[in-house]
């Protein structure tokens, strides 16, 4: 399996980093997909990916810090050309908390979609409360010529849809294991296998049996399980389905 989106730079790691990344290799991982959600992060995320072989970097500006953009923007253009780079994000908008004014988030967002393009990179995309936006900006910026991802997506089958319209791949996280994700065991009925990714959004979002507490990359296997049984195929097939995915979009070796 690949876990298309872990934050194993994030301080929550910095006392057993290796141990956690041990567990995810024995777990049966390949990869994993490490975002910056900021400056910061998307620095440390470069640097990991340099040291361990089966880690990748995106980097990125998450919208909750989206007033960073207008600074750190050129900085996250050079970090984005280093060799272990495979996307840009993560990126997008976040209504919910509305951390970032929306006008500054639209504008940091549009700045992100161009880089990728410049570079010929996919996306990785935050989206909370923010879809109808979301979905019209990466129509207006021909976003759907990079695409990527709509990371841990909440959103109904409508944007589900629209996301793939436009070559999108939706992933999937650890609420797709809580009883009351009826929706989204919805939506997962109508995505193709081939446009899933798995991911764990760690350290937050843990699977049940272990909900509200660090999550980690190996616990990615629990969100393959709750795909295959909302779609009704084993779960060897999503492991590989999805690997195959992540391998694709992110140009992986």
């Amino acid at each position: 399996m690949i876990d298309s989106h872990a934050h194993l730079d994030f301080p929550q790691f910095d006392r057993d980093r290796p141990q956690v990344m041990e567990r995810a290799w024995r777990a049966g991982l390949v990869a994993v997909v490490n975002p910056g959600a900021d400056l910061a992060s998307s620095r440390r995320a470069c640097d990991l990916a340099a040291r361990e072989e089966r880690v990748w970097a995106a980097v990125g500006i998450h919208p909750h810090d989206a007033t960073q953009w207008a600074e750190a923007g050129e900085e996250i253009r050079r970090l984005a050309q280093a060799p272990r780079v495979v996307a840009i994000g993560e990126t997008g908008l976040d209504y919910y908390r509305m951390l970032s004014p929306a006008d500054v988030q639209r504008e940091a967002f549009i700045g992100h979609i161009a880089l990728a393009r410049e570079l010929g990179l996919p996306l990785i995309l935050h989206c909370r409360d923010a879809y109808p936006d979301l979905m019209e900006i990466l129509r207006r910026e021909k976003a759907g010529e990079v695409g990527g991802v709509l990371h841990c997506f909440s959103g109904d089958e409508e944007a589900a849809r629209r996301a793939l319209d436009m070559g999108f791949h939706l992933g999937f996280a650890g609420p797709v294991t809580f009883a009351s994700a009826h929706g989204l065991r919805r939506v997962l009925r109508v995505v193709p296998l081939d446009r899933i990714l798995v991911e764990t959004d760690c350290p937050y979002l843990a699977p049940e049996p272990w909900r509200g507490k660090r999550n980690e990359p190996a616990f990615v296997a629990r969100v393959a399980e709750a795909v295959a049984l909302a779609k009704g195929v084993p779960t060897d097939l999503v492991a590989s389905v999805t690997t195959e995915n992540a391998r694709r979009l992110f140009r992986l070796p």
